[in-house]
């Protein structure tokens, strides 16, 4: 087999939000090269489309609502031991601060701050983890490196993990590594139900590379950060956002 430093051959990984956009094609891509797969997502049928369209045998799926403790409890009973964790579900709602309310605020930091943490925990609690194993966190410039109008809520949600991320790092740090993506605006279904066509490509012109991200452009990312290509590399934030932080 040709050299390779970004294989992914026998490793067991779980990546969440596995139905649709960035978790699909991560899990498409580490299929590729070899992993093994456990996806997660409330979403059955996007679950069974993801992994009909995989590489390589052995992968499972398993459906489940991460924002309940007790089926956090039951897919961490089921899982193997894992060389990677993909935690990728998330969502939004564009709401000036004044206009927050209880309801949606409550709802997305659920999905994206505390599931995330709360699977983590018990991940770590249940040393579910090989030695060497990574943890990649989908998190966002949004809330941690920009701000804009609306965005409170969501870039609250994704500054707090990205807080956590370092935390598990070091915590979790010589056996396991953890880190971050944080992608700018990436075309999924997530991005469409806030902007419309004319809006998408005003917005496009603010980016340097005059595009927005394609999944696949944020899963090769995360497919690096598990790899022992990046063997040295717990604790960070890596941007993928076509220059968008550059000015």
């Amino acid at each position: 087999m040709a050299y390779n430093p970004f294989t992914l051959e026998g490793k067991k990984i779980l990546i969440t939000g596995a139905a649709g956009g960035i978790g699909r094609a991560t899990a498409v891509e580490c299929a590729k090269l070899g992993a093994t797969l456990i996806l997660t997502d409330i979403n059955e049928d996007g679950l069974n489309s993801t992994l009909a369209i995989l590489e390589g045998d052995g992968h499972v799926c398993l459906t489940a609502n991460l924002t309940s403790q007790e089926a956090l409890d039951d897919l961490v009973a089921q899982l193997p031991m894992l060389d990677g964790f993909v935690s990728n579900a998330g969502v939004t709602k564009p709401t000036p601060v004044k206009f927050i309310n209880k309801d949606d605020l409550e709802r997305i930091m659920s999905i994206n701050t505390f599931a995330p943490i709360y699977l983590t925990q018990r991940l770590c609690k249940k040393k579910k983890f090989n030695e060497g194993a990574s943890i990649v966190f989908t998190v966002s410039v949004g809330g941690v490196f920009t701000t804009a109008p609306g965005n409170a809520m969501y870039g609250s949600s994704k500054g707090a993990l990205q807080v956590f991320m370092k935390n598990v790092a070091l915590e979790m740090a010589p056996k396991v590594r953890c880190n971050s993506v944080n992608p700018g605006m990436v075309n999924t279904n997530l991005a469409g139900r806030s902007y419309s066509d004319e809006d998408k490509e005003r917005d496009m012109q603010t980016y340097p590379l005059r595009r927005y991200g394609e999944p696949k452009d944020v899963a090769l990312a995360i497919v690096y950060l598990l790899s022992d290509a990046s063997s040295w590399v717990t604790g960070h934030a890596l941007i993928i956002d076509g220059g968008k932080t550059l000015y």
